[in-house]
C-alpha cells in the first residue's frame, strides 16, 4: 500500500507522518528546532537546522520500514518566518526572522498611511504589522551582505525554502495560502500585486511563483531517505492544513491551534475586506479560493514555557500538574505580551503584566494563571467573530497544549461552549495529506469525527464566566494603557 510522507515543519519541531489513502497514520518521526532571541524583541532561526530537523523527523518516521512506497509528499509549514538565500549557492543570507519578530514594528508605524493601510486591508485582508512577512523581507533585503547582487537573491516564507531543498534547487515556488500572509499577495486577483510590491520595497524577481495548494510542486531530488522523483503533491500552512484536517467547512465551526501561538479560525463564504481585528485571510486555493477569519495569538504555548521556566519546573506537564492542585488562579492574572499581543488588539507595544498577586499567592496560584491566559485570549478572539457574526457554535481544538485536560476544560469553562479536542496531533500533516490524496485521485472516507477523542463542556456558571471574563478584559486594557504611557 503506497503512503504519502506528510512534512509538519512547525516553530519549535518539524514532524514527518505517513499517511495511508482512508487517514490512518503508519509511522511518526520529530525532531527539535531552536530558537534564538539575540535582542528584545527579535527571534531567530537558522535555516539550515530547520532543513536539517526536516531530513531527521523523514529519518525517524522512515526508519522502521524504509521500503514502503511514497506516492507522493506533502508539506504544511509554518507561515509568516522569512528566510533570504543565494540562488546561485543555495546558502542562506542571514537568519530566519521567525513570525514572533518584533525589529520591524517602528518602520511599520513609519508606513502606516491611511493609503497604505486601506490598500493592504482591502487586497489582503491583514493589517500593516511586524508578525507578517513583508517586513521582514525588507529587512533582510536592506542587511545583504556586501557583494550580494539582488538578481542572485531569492527570499520567500517556510514552504519555498523547504521546497526548493526538497528539490534540489530545481524548483522556486511557494504556495498561495502561505503567500497571502506576506502582505504582498492579492487574495482576490490571486497573485503577486504590483502596488503591495511598492508599499514594501520588494522586488518581485526575488519572490517565488505562487501556486494552487494542491498543485504539483516539484519532485524530490538529493533527500536524504527519499527517493529521487517523488512528487510533492500538496503544500499549505499549517495553520489552514489544520483547519481543513479538522473538517471545519461551515460557518459556525472554528478551530484554535494551540502552538507556541495560537490561531483561531472559521470558515467564511465570501472574501469581506475590512477593519475588524479578526480578519478575513485566504485559507486554501484549489480550483477555487476558500477564504476564513483568523486571529492570531502570539504567545501561548510560549507562556506556559515561560512560566514553567520561572517557576524551576522540568517541563509543562509539571506546571500543569500544579496549575491543577488550586482551584483558580487566586485573583492572578498573567497578561502574556511579551512581544505586544495580535488579535485582537493588535499591539506590539504592549507589556507583559503579572497582578492580583497577594501574600496568600503560591507557585500554584502563578502556573494557574498562566493556563487561563492562553484559554482567555481564545475567548478574545472568538468574542469578536460572535460580534460579527454568525457566532461560533463549536471550537475543535488542536495542537501540543491540548493534551492538557485542565487547559482545555479552562477554555470551555471560559467560553461557555462544548470544546471538541483532536485524537491525533499531527492535524495539520493530516490535513495537508488529505488534500495530498485527493490531488493523487486516491482519498477514502476521512470523518473529522473519527478525530475527536475528547469533548469538554462548560461547567461554569453564566455569572461567575461574566465575572472572570470581564476581569481578564480589565487587565489586558491595563497592559494597553502602559504601551501608550
Amino acid at each position: 500500500m503506497p503512503h504519502i510522507l506528510s512534512i509538519d515543519q512547525g516553530t519549535t519541531n518539524s514532524k514527518a507522518v505517513l499517511v495511508t489513502s482512508d487517514g490512518r497514520v503508519r509511522a511518526t518521526g520529530s525532531a527539535s528546532v531552536s530558537l534564538s532571541l539575540p535582542r528584545p524583541g527579535w527571534v531567530e532561526q537558522d535555516a539550515e537546522q530547520i532543513w536539517s530537523s526536516v531530513v531527521a523527523a523523514v529519518h525517524t518516521c522512515r526508519a522502521p520500514e524504509p521500503d514502503l512506497e511514497i506516492a507522493g509528499i506533502t508539506l504544511s509549514t509554518q507561515r509568516e518566518s522569512v528566510v533570504a538565500w543565494r540562488k546561485s549557492t543555495g546558502k542562506p543570507l542571514g537568519p530566519v526572522i521567525g513570525w514572533q519578530d518584533r525589529r520591524t514594528a517602528e518602520w511599520c508605524a513609519q508606513l502606516l498611511s491611511d493609503e497604505s493601510d486601506a490598500l493592504v486591508r482591502q487586497r489582503t485582508g491583514l493589517r500593516i504589522d511586524p508578525m507578517f512577512s513583508a517586513p521582514k523581507m525588507q529587512w533582510l533585503l536592506s542587511h545583504l551582505t556586501d557583494g550580494v547582487r539582488l538578481d542572485d537573491v531569492s527570499v520567500g516564507t517556510i514552504d519555498s525554502w523547504l521546497i526548493w531543498r526538497l528539490t534540489g534547487g530545481r524548483a522556486y515556488a511557494g504556495e498561495a495560502g502561505n503567500a497571502s500572509r506576506t502582505l504582498l499577495y492579492d487574495v482576490v486577483d490571486l497573485g503577486w500585486s504590483d502596488r503591495l510590491l511598492d508599499v514594501f520595497g520588494i522586488p518581485r524577481r526575488a519572490l517565488p511563483e505562487v501556486l494552487p495548494s494542491d498543485a504539483g510542486f516539484g519532485r524530490t531530488a538529493g533527500v536524504p531517505g527519499v527517493p529521487d522523483g517523488v512528487p510533492i503533491v500538496a503544500v499549505m500552512a499549517d495553520s489552514h492544513a489544520a483547519l481543513f484536517g479538522q473538517g471545519c467547512t461551515q460557518q459556525g465551526m472554528a478551530k484554535a491551534t494551540y502552538g507556541t501561538g495560537s490561531s483561531v479560525m472559521t470558515p467564511v463564504q465570501t472574501f469581506v475586506p475590512g477593519d475588524s481585528p479578526v480578519p478575513a485571510t485566504l485559507a486554501w486555493l484549489t480550483d477555487r479560493p476558500t477564504y476564513a477569519r483568523e486571529g492570531n495569538i502570539l504567545s501561548s504555548g510560549a507562556t506556559l514555557t515561560w512560566m514553567t521556566t520561572v517557576l524551576g519546573l522540568r517541563d509543562v506537564a509539571e506546571l500543569v500538574q500544579l496549575a491543577a492542585t488550586v482551584a483558580d488562579s487566586g485573583g492572578v492574572s498573567l497578561v502574556p505580551a511579551f512581544s505586544g499581543l495580535g488579535a485582537p488588539y493588535w499591539d506590539r507595544d504592549a507589556r507583559a503584566t503579572i497582578s492580583g498577586m497577594t501574600t496568600s499567592t503560591t507557585r500554584s496560584h502563578l502556573a494557574r494563571a498562566a493556563v487561563e491566559s492562553v484559554a482567555h485570549q481564545v475567548c478574545d478572539v472568538i468574542a469578536v467573530i460572535d460580534r460579527d457574526g454568525p457566532p461560533i457554535r463549536l471550537l475543535r481544538a488542536d495542537g501540543g497544549a491540548t493534551a492538557s485536560d485542565l487547559l482545555m476544560q479552562s477554555q470551555a469553562d471560559l467560553l461557555g461552549r462544548p470544546v471538541e479536542v483532536s485524537s491525533v496531533a499531527e492535524v495539520s500533516a493530516l490535513g495537508v495529506a488529505q488534500l495530498g490524496w485527493a490531488s493523487l485521485g486516491a482519498a477514502g472516507d476521512w470523518t473529522a469525527g473519527d478525530r475527536s477523542a475528547r469533548v469538554f463542556d462548560s461547567h461554569l456558571e453564566g455569572q461567575e464566566r461574566s465575572r472572570r471574563r470581564d476581569g481578564w478584559r480589565r487587565e489586558v486594557l491595563w497592559s494597553l494603557s502602559r504601551s501608550l504611557a
